[in-house]
């Protein structure tokens, strides 16, 4: 492995964690079916709509009707999916299902391989690095980077955005911009997390750097024009609905009518929206509305790790903002579209709140001298005690998931 070059052993890390996670998946979980069954199982749920998507492309009657037909009215998820599964059904000459597993499992794959790139360009020991992989791989939610859906695509476009946007030249804008626009494309929440390359500037030069000369202002507008093209993705998408169907955001209303998802803006200021009660395993409601709580949980943990006194640190301050933005923004969207629904599905969308808060403590803790031997030991038997915990309840998810029952 250190005879590699230097940049093959991130890859290297982030395909054995991958076919790992898939081994994990298929060998031990599935149902006892022939190979192919069991790969097949991976494809379920939203799955069929992005699959009716590829077959079909988007349609819709105007307005959408009130309830969930997907060969009726099925504009109801972003485009950057599908399109790249389409690209590979037809370019591989491989059936629907498995062009969505393919994407979605290289995608996963991007994710873990720049989870490890960051690591490198922090110098993240390989201790911490082997702990912040197994707390996002024992996430209940993380087989989700292994299933037909779009987590895996989102995570990777957005990890290789922030990667990009870091690092300078003019071969690393054109990456950066490339993987803002897939980001934008697959989810709404991407557009927003399109402004990191602004937070990350504004750390950096200080609130007083906004009204300061103008050699200061050209870093802003560079941090601008990458928000921008990275936007672009979804801003594409809601002009091809203008034009279309004479509504930019016939996504929108696809899901209000059909999925009933009225955002609730204030939810996370509202007390009644956090439950405390440790949920029951053969209910998916109830862990995602814990899995909200734990989300909140984790920003205001990191939130004060980064200002208290005693143990906060500024080197790589504007990095972490930037990530903790991004974090935040996806939090704070994802309960505001399903607090009206009792959080379904919340349990899916903090899996990404949850890995991006932990690469950005790996940045933290990086920082510190290493720690005696009884605080590693203790640190390393939480860890295992944590992915322990986590792998057992994602197991009876993928249990369930690849026999058909929803799960999140």
């Amino acid at each position: 492995m250190s005879r590699l070059p230097r940049f093959l052993k991130p890859l290297t890390a982030g395909l054995t964690v991958t076919l790992l996670q898939l081994a994990m998946t298929l060998g031990l979980l599935a149902p006892e079916e022939p190979i192919s069954h069991r790969y097949s199982t991976l494809v379920q749920h939203d799955s069929g709509w992005f699959t009716n998507i590829i077959d079909r492309g988007y349609q819709t009657v105007v307005p959408p009707i009130d309830h969930k037909v997907m060969e009726v009215s099925n504009v109801a998820f972003f485009p950057a999916y599908p399109a790249i599964a389409r690209l590979f059904r037809d370019a591989l000459q491989i059936d629907t299902t498995t062009a969505l597993l393919i994407t979605a499992q290289l995608a996963a794959w991007g994710f873990w391989s720049y989870f490890f790139l960051f690591c490198q360009r922090w110098n993240v020991s390989a201790a911490l690095q082997i702990c912040g992989a197994l707390l996002i791989a024992a996430h209940p939610a993380a087989f989700f980077l292994m299933a037909g859906y779009s987590e895996s695509l989102f995570l990777m476009a957005l990890l290789g955005f922030i990667y990009w946007s870091t690092t300078e030249g003019g071969a690393a804008k054109f990456w950066a911009g490339l993987h803002g626009i897939v980001m934008s494309a697959t989810r709404i929440v991407g557009i927003v997390c399109a402004a990191f390359p602004i937070v990350r500037s504004i750390f950096q030069g200080g609130w007083r750097g906004l009204v300061e000369a103008p050699k200061r202002f050209r870093k802003y507008t560079s941090a601008i024009g990458m928000t921008v093209v990275a936007a672009c993705g979804g801003i594409a998408f809601f002009v091809y609905s203008q034009l279309r169907w004479g509504h930019w955001d016939i996504y929108m209303l696809t899901q209000a009518a059909g999925w009933g998802i009225v955002p609730d803006y204030l939810a996370v200021f509202k007390p009644s929206s956090y439950r405390w009660l440790i949920p029951a395993l053969n209910n998916p409601t109830e862990a995602s509305q814990m899995s909200m709580t734990l989300g909140a949980l984790l920003l205001v943990g990191v939130a004060l790790c980064e200002l208290v006194p005693a143990i906060r640190r500024r080197a790589d301050l504007p990095v972490r903002a930037g990530i903790y933005f991004c974090a935040a923004a996806i939090y704070y969207l994802s309960v505001s579209g399903v607090a009206c629904v009792d959080m379904e599905s919340m349990l899916r969308y903090e899996f990404a709140v949850h890995a991006l808060i932990v690469l950005a403590f790996l940045n933290f803790l990086r920082q510190f001298r290493t720690p005696p031997v009884f605080v590693r030991a203790f640190g390393i038997a939480a860890v295992a005690l944590l992915s322990a915990a986590g792998l057992c309840v994602q197991g009876w998810y993928v249990w369930n998931f690849t026999r058909g029952n929803w799960v999140a």
